[in-house]
């Protein structure tokens, strides 16, 4: 019987010799002797270019291209040698080579420069080559020249009356924007182009162009918008019969569907498109999304018919980027279902081991064939992942070492930072600890380059925030945070921890719509101290931060299934039933990780807050009713959470008291009544100026109406809601309708980019996190943060409601009545300091749930 690896090494050997012969092609300028023709007809190069573009055959579309651009000079047909070099330049794009890329699109310019005033079709090859240009400024990481470029575009192909391509170009134009961070102005700008379409005759052009309009707003997280008009582009491709654009349509149906994990209906939605799909290549990618998502299931179903199918139809595709994707993601989903047939001690009947093998070796040799960079570099890098898990270091490292040095020499961002961070997994393994940090470095500083891009999960290849992005984070900070870090190790493995925050709530977004900046604590408040905890394989970290000192770091040594374990075991116990020793027990050893080893440098430094940014499930748990012993937090110290300081947003001049408030005292929408909620809203009332709307005026347009037209510094809902670590799950509730988190976001954008001041406080009184999720405040932090409000407070579990009222009460009476020297957390402080010493409501299940998130002065 041979070993595992042994086995793998085996089958290596047999696909070897066609790798070292293609080595040496790459250092040499490629020829594709058979993508030649003797009669140089270039009206048929041109066309069998596109023909080769369109089969992602990009080096040998290049190199026809490239022949066509020639003829064309020879003859002095400036015309067509423009589209030509404007086709070149993409085909290069493709191929990751930039340089030749701009200098195609450069020559193209330069060209239609030297022909003067431009008429007929000579603007429209104008307009062509700006989108082109926009596009390799785009990669190259030239966003604000892109949305530039293309806004050109778009208007001279408005004087060209093209009004599809001014469209692609506006659309263009608002991803470019997007990447920049103005969402307001892309979505206004995909709102016109929206308008221009509907006002169009049905076309199969028009189908088509909705749906790329469709994946413009979902990067903007429009769910809504999305879903009608990939509807009006279904309905349309049904009119004319089109199957192949309805299936393409249902296939990003499914993929929507998929990034909310309604993994059901993404499965009915493939499923659907596999049977209207009239390529081959259409008919895989759905059949590899249904197999993706199968292999992940909790029971996986027997899928070996279904690898058997798609192996079969792999097989039959001529080489091409599409059929090299292919086989990496199989290979992905291949390795996904050893893996969990391991974990369960199940045979694997088809060995798919060497079958993944034989997949990647066929993708890299492929890639290599097409002189595709791009596709080896993916490949190497997935067959580097498969070593790695057989333990062969030594070929893992090469053949991942090959995967990063193709992506940094074509300067693509993604392959290197995936490869970086494999390669860092496997040099710790090896013991080359130092060569291991400095590869999740380079890992970490791609991963940050490509923010706005890592929300777009590659879906081609199966790359996922959970299994790839954020490993990377937590592998780097395993390195950093070791005995004898030094100062600079501290200060990167807190970039890293807010970095991670951040890239998380981009995740839950689905965009990187949140602006951070560096913030200077010691300038804004130097009584406050800042605490990052993180939960690594063996141990929790915390690094605290002190006013003028330099950071300090502890831990608490001890595998994270116990840490969790220990976690849950605290959460559960502020129920009313738990046993009040057990609870505080532990409470105490809670305290004893985070605060313990810092009581005597806060009590030193004249400590009076305390502003958490905690991982996982520490954001759960509600901190002030952390116990010492003797007491709780709360009666020493007021405290806040953050999602980050990079987030922190600084504090403005006091408003005048004055307050919204919306609520729902009645049982609507199959939610119970809240009786406490009138009690609390006159209590309020009565001490503030304000304006209530309950019950039947608390509607969406009435709430809209009132933060729209008038500058509230706080507003205060008392309703149903929740929050949870899925979009879908957050929400409130209204008199008419359930406030989804994309919703609540426009409820609030006249106040974050209009000229209204921002909201100060946000209170959702009676909301909760939702059971059983352990990342569910990113639900309470998304809807403080799409609010664009300076603090919120929201609420861990189900409030009680009378508690509830009297803490309000007596909150809005401190925050009324004390003379600005009491910050917004030390006035909360207060009030829950008064339930603490009330016989009937001093159990922390009353006063600890509620967590103030943002700015606490």
């Amino acid at each position: 019987m041979r070993s595992r690896s042994g086995f793998i090494k085996s089958v290596w050997l047999r696909f070897a010799c066609c790798f070292s012969l293609t080595l040496i092609v790459l250092t040499v300028v490629p020829t594709v002797a058979q993508d030649r023709i003797s009669v140089q007809v270039p009206t048929e190069l041109l066309q069998r270019g596109r023909e080769n573009y369109e089969q992602s055959r990009f080096f040998a579309a290049a190199n026809l291209w490239e022949q066509a651009a020639a003829a064309y000079e020879k003859r002095g047909d400036i015309y067509h040698q423009v589209q030509a070099l404007n086709y070149l330049s993409l085909a290069y794009q493709e191929l990751g080579e930039w340089s030749s890329s701009e200098e195609a699109i450069a020559s193209s310019m330069t060209l239609l420069e030297s022909l003067g005033k431009l008429e007929g079709r000579e603007v429209l090859l104008l307009a062509q080559a700006l989108n082109t240009r926009g596009s390799l400024e785009l990669k190259k990481g030239q966003t604000e020249a892109a949305e530039m470029t293309w806004s050109q575009a778009a208007e001279i192909y408005d004087r060209g009356n093209d009004i599809t391509g001014a469209q692609s170009a506006r659309i263009n134009q608002a991803r470019a924007l997007q990447t920049l961070g103005q969402y307001p102005q892309s979505k206004s700008l995909l709102e016109g182009v929206s308008e221009e379409l509907a006002s169009q005759p049905d076309s199969l052009l028009k189908a088509r162009s909705l749906r790329m309009l469709a994946i413009a707003f979902q990067t903007i997280d429009d769910v809504r918008d999305v879903e009608e008009i990939l509807e009006q582009s279904l309905a349309i491709s049904r009119q004319f019969n089109a199957s192949a654009e309805t299936s393409a349509t249902l296939f990003t149906l499914g993929n929507i569907a998929r990034n909310r994990r309604q993994d059901n209906i993404a499965l009915d939605y493939y499923r659907r498109a596999e049977k209207m799909a009239q390529d081959p290549i259409a008919i895989i990618q759905s059949q590899l999304n249904q197999l993706n998502l199968l292999v992940q299931m909790p029971t996986v179903p027997n899928v070996i018919p279904l690898v058997n199918e798609i192996t079969s139809k792999l097989s039959k595709l001529p080489p091409t980027r599409p059929s090299i994707y292919a086989k990496i993601n199989l290979a992905e989903s291949l390795m996904k279902y050893e893996a969990k047939s391991l974990r369960a001690r199940k045979p694997d009947p088809l060995n798919f081991q060497l079958q993944t093998l034989e997949l990647l070796a066929s993708a890299v040799s492929q890639a290599r064939e097409l002189q595709d960079f791009v596709g080896e570099a993916y490949a190497l890098n997935q067959l580097g992942k498969l070593y790695g898990k057989s333990q062969q270091w030594k070929e893992a490292q090469s053949l991942t070492r090959r995967a990063l040095d193709i992506g940094q020499s074509i300067d693509a961002g993604e392959i290197t930072a995936h490869a970086a961070s494999q390669l860092g997994r496997i040099l710790k393994k090896e013991g080359k600890i130092q060569d291991s940090l400095a590869a999740y470095q380079t890992a970490f500083t791609a991963f940050q380059s490509l923010r706005s891009e890592l929300v777009a999960i590659n879906r081609e290849l199966q790359y996922d925030f959970q299994e790839s992005v954020e490993p990377a984070y937590r592998e780097l900070l395993d390195l950093l945070l070791q005995p004898d870090a030094t100062p600079e190790d501290l200060k990167k493995a807190r970039e890293v921890i807010e970095a991670l925050q951040l890239a998380e709530l981009d995740n839950f977004f689905g965009n990187a719509c949140l602006k951070s900046e560096s913030v200077d604590i010691d300038s804004i408040d130097r009584s406050t101290a800042v605490i990052h905890s993180i939960i690594l394989p063996d141990r929790l970290e915390v690094i605290i931060s002190l006013p003028n000192l330099p950071l300090r770091h502890y831990f608490k040594k001890l595998p994270q299934r116990e840490v969790k374990a220990v976690l849950r075991q605290l959460k559960g116990s502020f129920d009313l039933g738990y046993n009040r020793q057990q609870r505080l027990h532990w409470s105490e050893e809670v305290y004893n990780w985070l605060i313990r080893p810092a009581e005597a440098d806060l009590a030193k430094n004249d400590i009076k807050n305390l502003l958490f940014v905690s991982d996982g499930p520490l954001r759960e748990l509600p901190l002030p009713a952390l116990y010492d012993g003797k007491q709780y937090l709360v009666e020493k110290y007021s405290s806040a959470v953050s999602p980050g300081l990079q987030l922190f947003p600084q504090e403005l001049a006091k408003e005048k008291l004055k307050v919204l408030i919306g609520g729902l005292s009645e049982a609507r929408h199959g939610f119970p009544p809240l009786p406490g909620v009138e009690p609390e809203v006159k209590a309020i009332i009565d001490q503030w100026e304000g304006l209530v709307l309950l019950n039947q005026k608390f509607t969406t347009s009435n709430l809209l109406h009132a933060i729209d037209t008038q500058p509230f510094p706080v507003v205060h809902l008392a309703t149903h809601g929740q929050f949870s670590s899925n979009p879908e799950e957050t929400f409130l509730l209204t008199w008419d309708e359930r406030l989804s988190v994309e919703d609540f976001g426009l409820l609030f954008e006249s106040r974050k980019f209009g000229g209204l001041p921002p909201i100060d406080l946000l209170v959702m009184s009676a909301c909760s996190t939702a059971a059983g999720d352990n990342r569910a405040s990113l639900g309470l932090a998304g809807l403080a943060l799409r609010s664009g409000a300076r603090s919120t407070l929201g609420s861990l579990w189900d409030v009680n409601d009378e508690s509830t009222a009297v803490l309000m009460k007596e909150f809005y009476r401190l925050l009324a009545s004390h003379d600005g020297s009491m910050s917004k957390a030390e006035v909360f402080r207060q009030a829950q300091l008064v339930l603490l010493q009330d016989s009937q409501y001093g159990h922390p299940f009353f006063w600890a749930p509620f967590v103030l998130v943002g700015n606490w002065l």
